[in-house]
């Protein structure tokens, strides 16, 4: 997993709301945050391993948001980083109680991949989600049977119950775009993507009746990819970019393969994949032009 760490020296004056963000920006956010701090009083990793008794490493972690925050930890390290206003730390210190605590996703951890887990922090803790697909309909736009569908397929003889919870953990997901912080998620699909029968026409008409249903709200956007264009901006395969308001989080562009998963930030990565999501949105059929679309799909089922 790779996470950027923006420049800057400052703690922020404002604790950034756990509920939206979740425990993975937030883990994100201070582990920037304690670098940065280290970094202003030209503390060594080392010399900071040292006053919390554990290795570099951990210290590398800790400051990339990788690993949960103990309190006494990040207490010692904000003394050593001359942090003694308690106004200042317990700001600090919230944010580290809000990064440990365990997401909703926590209750699948049977079911949930640990390369998948991430993403899911960095979903909830998104303003802007956009993606182009070409196999499937994005997660947070299948209805259950689709989804169902789709994951018998990708996990063959599967035990029921096991399949079950995987779909309830992805129905669960759903829920981020109806809260009352939903991010904007612009979903761009190559027409294969509704023209290929998964589970059979009758779960073919169940996802096509559910995205008009949710093409609806105001915060989805949905484009198709007509087959007529020939050649288009994202040949080179699906990928999701997201964007944040949290200044300490840089985009992050998600690539999931088969059994594992990519996360690009460096700005060179973003601003390539934001070209071809951009060039993408013009190539597509227009945004206004989808319900008129699903529905002529739909009368030739």
């Amino acid at each position: 997993m790779i996470i950027a760490e923006p420049d800057g020296d400052a703690v922020p004056s404002q604790v950034v709301r756990g509920a939206r963000s979740g425990p993975t920006a937030l883990r994100i956010m201070v582990g920037t945050q304690l670098r940065r701090l280290r970094e202003a009083k030209g503390i060594s990793g080392e010399q900071a391993a040292d006053t919390i008794r554990a290795s570099h490493s951990k210290i590398s972690r800790m400051e990339l948001g990788r690993s949960p925050f103990k309190q006494r930890d990040v207490a010692d390290l904000l003394t050593l980083y001359g942090i003694t206003a308690p106004g200042e730390r317990e700001k600090v210190l919230e944010l580290a109680r809000q990064a440990s605590a365990p997401g909703w996703w926590h209750q699948y951890s049977d079911v949930l991949p640990g390369w998948f887990e991430p993403y899911l922090g960095l979903e909830q803790a998104a303003r802007t989600i956009r993606s182009y697909e070409v196999q499937f309909v994005h997660g947070l736009l299948q209805c259950e049977p689709y989804a169902r569908a789709v994951i018998a397929t990708r996990h063959g003889g599967v035990d029921p119950d096991d399949l079950g919870r995987r779909v309830a953990m992805r129905m669960r997901r759903q829920d981020l775009l109806t809260d009352s912080e939903a991010p904007t998620l612009w979903a761009i699909m190559d027409e294969a993507v509704l023209t290929r029968p998964v589970g059979g026409r009758d779960v073919q008409r169940a996802q096509l009746e559910h995205l008009l249903t949710v093409c609806a709200l105001p915060n989805v956007t949905l484009q198709v990819v007509p087959f007529d264009i020939g050649g288009h901006a994202a040949m080179g395969g699906p990928f999701t970019l997201l964007r944040f308001d949290a200044p300490d989080l840089p985009d992050v562009v998600y690539l999931e393969h088969l059994t594992s998963a990519m996360y690009l930030d460096k700005p060179t990565d973003i601003d390539d994949y934001s070209k071809v999501m951009n060039t993408l949105t013009i190539q597509a059929a227009p945004k206004e032009a989808t319900p008129a679309l699903l529905q002529s799909m739909l009368d030739r089922l």
